[in-house]
Order: C-alpha cells, then sequence, then structure tokens
C-alpha cells in the first residue's frame, strides 16, 4: 500500500529506537535485562507495525496496524517513566525522548485520520 520507508512517522521512530537501544546498553547490571528488553521492544515494536501496516492491501488493516504502533508508543513512555524513576535514565534524557514519543503519537492518529478519512479504492 504505502512505502514506509518514505513515511517520516516510520523515519522518527526507527531513529528512537536507534536512541533508546543506545540508552538501554548503559542500564545496571541489577536490571537484568527486564526494563530494558521491554523498552526496546516497545519502540521497535512501533516501527515495525508502522512497516507491517504498510504491506497490508487493506486500509482497515493498515489503520489497525498504526494504533497497534501508538499503543507500543505509549508502551515505551511508560517504560521510558519507570527507568527514569529507578534512576537508569537522567531526567534530560528522558523528557527528550518523550517529547520524541508525543510527537511520533500525534504524527500517527493524523496518518490514522488521513486514512481514515479517504474514500474507499476501488480494489479494497
Amino acid at each position: 500500500m504505502h512505502d514506509f520507508r518514505r513515511l517520516q512517522v516510520w523515519q522518527r521512530s526507527r531513529e528512537l529506537f536507534v536512541a533508546v537501544d543506545g540508552l538501554t546498553r548503559s542500564f545496571p547490571r541489577a536490571d537484568r535485562g527486564v526494563l530494558a528488553g521491554q523498552l526496546r521492544r516497545a519502540a521497535l515494536s512501533i516501527a515495525a507495525n508502522i512497516a507491517e501496516g504498510c504491506g497490508k492491501s487493506a486500509p482497515k488493516e493498515m489503520l489497525r496496524f498504526l494504533e497497534i504502533a501508538a499503543g507500543s508508543a505509549t508502551e515505551a513512555e511508560s517504560h521510558l517513566l519507570l527507568a527514569t524513576d529507578l534512576g537508569y535514565i537522567h531526567r534530560k534524557q528522558s523528557e527528550a525522548m518523550l517529547e520524541e514519543i508525543t510527537v511520533i503519537r500525534r504524527m500517527l492518529f493524523r496518518l490514522r485520520g488521513s486514512l481514515s478519512s479517504r474514500p474507499p479504492s476501488p480494489n479494497s
């Protein structure tokens, strides 16, 4: 349906994952990879679900995957807040990533809105 690589929201989600991956590598051993792994998976899921939705032929399927991506963004936000509370992340780093997640989530909802307002294509 769409080339996901051209979507700015996918590009930003990809950049977010790279930043999250680098950040979680500095988490303490006491975490045992639990919170770090959950945070990485949630961040990775944002970009992955955008890409998967773009591979679907039915617009309703794409909308569903964009909704899942938004849910993953909210999950990543929760994990970031917990990591900050535990002292694994400095507040300034956390605030920057939380802002980026908010931007990504807004972009996802705008994209969903624009797709759901389009008339159905003759192929669907």
